[in-house]
């Protein structure tokens, strides 16, 4: 248990269910076809790289840490730390949105891939 407590693997494995859920969910409001799907996938992306940011900031808060420390450099320094953390959390999530976001046409109704 103590590897869910103090370790990263209950926040990955949210993160990834994430990666599957978000375009899923993005997809009732936006049209169909191929450039809205671009879009979407652009958007989940986006969306994706902001919840991870925010799993980060959890965590170090989690830890201890202050946000005063952890934006002592100042907000900019802080905040692209915390893009630098969700970035590279894609190597988690994108995988699983990219198979989601390839799936979506298989339910239109209205346009055709």
């Amino acid at each position: 248990m103590e590897a869910f407590g103090q370790g990263l693997i209950l926040p990955a494995i949210c993160l990834a269910a994430l990666g599957w859920t978000v375009p899923r969910v993005l997809a009732r409001y936006f049209p169909e076809g191929v450039r809205p799907l671009l879009v979407l996938a652009f958007v989940a992306a986006l969306v994706m790289t902001l919840i991870s940011m925010g799993v980060f900031l959890g965590l170090y808060l989690w830890q201890g840490l202050s946000l005063g420390q952890m934006f002592s450099l100042g907000v900019l320094d802080g905040l692209a730390h915390f893009a630098r953390l969700g970035a590279a959390s894609a190597l988690i999530w994108a995988p699983l949105l990219v198979l989601s976001v390839a799936g979506l046409p298989k339910h239109w109704v209205e346009a055709t891939w």
